[in-house]
């Protein structure tokens, strides 16, 4: 039953994810720049430091775990932080060129794959005493597999949605479509945005231990790599504020109630992915492999969601049967790869 709750939870964060461009729709003149980074203060700064006072048991304080001793495991999971910085800028893009569905489904699911395998290689290059790849069993990898196959099926869907449709009518479902531009994108982007998992596996020890509670022990790494994150984010964004003469937007107080309300809402769905996955991790203990393949799991599902949210803006508008029909064969393929390694 706890594998149920747990996945239950991964699964209501990866909806809350793909469910988090939508508040950026009610944002009012600012520019892209200037909202993406605002949002950033929220998802990457504030909230995952909440998250990360969670795992602190009483009496103790956070900064406890910023020691000299946890020295070169903070710099790595920082550094990682920076490295996925990078894929959330072009994931932005991908969506940008493919739209919402196309976009994450490519992007995701590269991240989905690299993110997991990349965490234990890595840690057993620095650590070879942990003998991390000891975690990436057969039911691992058949999960990790069966999930690429899921987002390579919709990869075949978003092909023939670009070979159908007319150019007119790519445009009118996701304006600056451009598949193969948005392709190459999403591939770069999956593969920084795998980084996130890679610094999750160096700051795993960054905790209290027994005092701070399962669910809770992944949520100082996540602030350590967020905040990894923000630095990339903030030098891109603040760059193009100067490039592009955009640093009045901070200056238009008429709009600041609206726009901060609605990137606290954006950050806050974003940041409840990795939230749920410190939660969900502690409901999946009993199953090495579903600890593991976590991380994949809630890329799997923010994919499925995305692909419900793509749905309903109408990015597949004027598909053929055939080519909706493989979307949704993809779409299940990944929902059985969130089961299928614990029946292994």
């Amino acid at each position: 039953m706890d594998i149920v709750i747990g996945l239950i939870i991964i699964a209501i964060g990866a909806f809350c994810q793909s469910s988090c461009y939508v508040p950026i729709n009610r944002i009012k003149d600012w520019s892209w720049e200037s909202y993406w980074i605002v949002q950033g203060v929220f998802a990457w700064l504030l909230l995952p430091l909440g998250g990360a006072l969670l795992a602190v048991p009483g009496g103790h304080s956070l900064c406890e775990l910023f020691s000299p001793d946890n020295a070169f495991n903070i710099t790595m999971t920082m550094l990682f932080g920076v490295l996925w910085g990078v894929g959330g800028l072009t994931f932005g893009l991908s969506m940008r060129y493919l739209g919402v569905a196309l976009g994450q489904s490519i992007a995701l699911g590269n991240c989905a794959g690299l993110g997991t395998i990349m965490g234990p290689v890595l840690l057993n290059i620095f650590f070879p005493e942990q003998d991390a790849l000891s975690s990436l069993t057969l039911s691992v990898i058949v999960g990790v597999v069966v999930t690429l196959i899921g987002i390579a099926v919709i990869g075949v869907a978003g092909g023939m949605k670009s070979a159908s449709l007319s150019e007119e009518e790519k445009k009118a479902a996701v304006k600056d479509f451009n598949f193969p531009k948005g392709l190459s994108i999403a591939l770069l982007a999956g593969f920084m945005s795998g980084c996130f998992n890679v610094g999750l596996a160096f700051g795993a020890d960054i905790n209290f231990g027994s005092l701070t509670p399962d669910m809770y022990k992944t949520l100082p790494a996540t602030m350590l790599v967020t905040v990894g994150g923000f630095i990339t984010n903030a030098i891109y964004c603040f760059y193009q504020n100067s490039k592009n003469n955009t640093w009045g937007d901070y200056a238009k107080g008429e709009v600041w109630g609206n726009n901060a309300l609605f990137c606290l809402l954006a950050g806050g769905l974003w940041y409840s992915q990795f939230f749920g996955l410190s939660l969900g991790k502690g409901f999946l203990t009993e199953s090495p492999t579903l600890t593991t393949l976590s991380f994949c799991i809630l890329m799997a599902l923010n994919v499925v969601f995305s692909n419900v949210w793509g749905i309903i803006l109408k990015e597949w508008k004027g598909c053929s049967k055939k080519t909706i029909a493989v979307l949704i064969v993809g779409i299940v393929i990944l929902i059985v790869s969130s089961f299928l390694p614990q029946m292994i």
